[in-house]
């Protein structure tokens, strides 16, 4: 990269405020900002009596962009067309960029970056994360390294039409895991074509294998995720630490359910790793009976929408974190069961399904970790920017 120059943000992009006075019945169009340089988002318009005594201020094309809050987490954006006009609450600090100085969106892939968002770490003093809120007199002291404006232009246009890319490849990946799902769901629907529906306490009744605790030995704990994203690994828990907690061992095959999460859809297939693992009395695990069920065809059902309303049905509570699956309702729940070489056949379609995704989600992460590296050689010191 050329020669850099230390530049502070008052003086190449100084903050510029422009508040508008709200009229009850206008509607006014308020746009927030992700974290780590994912772009704006705009939400829903309301009106000056809706948003009450909120100050707002308005966004003009081409304004370097900072979420107060979560700048810290690089929640730094540079307003498109799109956003002229439209207004953000005092928590949105709009920057106007000196075009003789500055790009604004190197600007922005600066900020974004580790040295950037460090700074604005630093400029967001607070005890923890949600606390931490960037300091207007903080930022205008932040110093860039300001390469000459050809040079950051060149840059700019190197990382955009890498993003470009990115953005694309991130929207395939997404647009191919819809058609998979909605083909499954196709499929599970002739599968089940005609079949009965059967209670869980028939075709995958509850077991239970209590753990008698060693006080010397130490347990690998199993947790499962919520929106049907399997299961995890927890540290493993120590039987001298153990007093009233019970224990249950969980075998491969088994379909595991978090008592209290189940409604929203924390329950899994426990896979290979998962054998000879345990949990707490909040998981419940049933096993399906040979020739009647499998647990791949089962946990498809409760993850569809019929389904999974079954299992919040039984799960009853005056809140999210009450509501709890008991043993009973768990086993009343009742699945369609077709023959076992019908459930079988789309437990095939489900594998393939599933060696697709992992193939998608290699690809995602390596789309992912494409930016921080370019940003890390354009602004660590590697090779001059093409």
């Amino acid at each position: 990269m050329a020669k850099l120059v230390q530049r502070p943000m008052r003086e190449i992009a100084p903050l510029v405020r422009r508040p508008i006075e709200t009229m009850p019945d206008q509607l006014y169009p308020e746009v927030g900002i992700r974290s780590f340089g994912r772009g704006v988002f705009h939400k829903k318009p309301k009106t000056g009596s809706e948003l009450g005594e909120k100050r707002l201020f308005e966004w003009k094309e081409g304004d370097l962009l900072f979420n107060i809050v979560f700048a810290w987490e690089g929640a730094v954006a540079v307003a498109t067309q799109a956003e002229d006009g439209k207004v953000g609450s005092h928590r949105f600090l709009t920057c106007v960029v000196d075009p003789k100085s500055a790009d604004a969106r190197y600007l922005f892939w600066w900020f974004t970056h580790d040295k950037g968002r460090d700074q604005l770490l630093r400029a967001s003093p607070g005890g923890a994360g949600r606390n931490r809120t960037l300091g207007v007199e903080k930022l205008a002291t932040i110093e860039v390294p300001l390469p000459p404006l050809h040079e950051q232009r060149r840059i700019v246009r190197r990382l955009d039409r890498v993003a470009a890319l990115v953005d694309e490849r991130r929207s395939a990946i997404e647009a191919a895991e819809r058609e998979t799902q909605a083909l499954l769901l196709k499929a599970f629907q002739r599968a089940i074509d005609g079949a009965p529906l059967r209670p869980l306490a028939e075709v995958a009744p509850l077991v239970r294998r209590p753990v008698e605790i060693d006080l010397d030995a130490a347990y690998p704990e199993l947790g499962v995720r919520s929106f049907g994203r399997g299961t995890f690994h927890k540290p493993d828990l120590l039987g001298a630490e153990l007093s009233w907690q019970k224990l249950f061992l969980v075998q491969q095959g088994d379909l595991v359910f978090s008592n209290i999460k189940a409604w929203e859809g924390a329950f899994a297939v426990a896979g290979p790793g998962d054998h000879g693992r345990v949990g707490s009395h909040r998981y419940l695990t049933c096993v399906p009976t040979e020739g009647l069920a499998t647990a791949d065809f089962i946990w498809f059902y409760l993850q569809t929408h019929e389904g999974l309303g079954k299992v919040q049905a039984a799960s009853p509570g005056s809140a999210d974190r009450n509501r709890t699956l008991g043993q009973g309702a768990l086993e009343a729940i009742t699945v369609p069961a077709p023959p076992i070489s019908h459930q079988h056949w789309f437990d095939r379609l489900q594998a393939k399904a599933r060696e697709a995704r992992a193939i998608r989600a290699s690809t995602a992460q390596d789309v992912k970790a494409l930016i921080p590296a370019m940003l890390h050689e354009i602004f660590d010191g590697g090779a001059k920017a093409a």
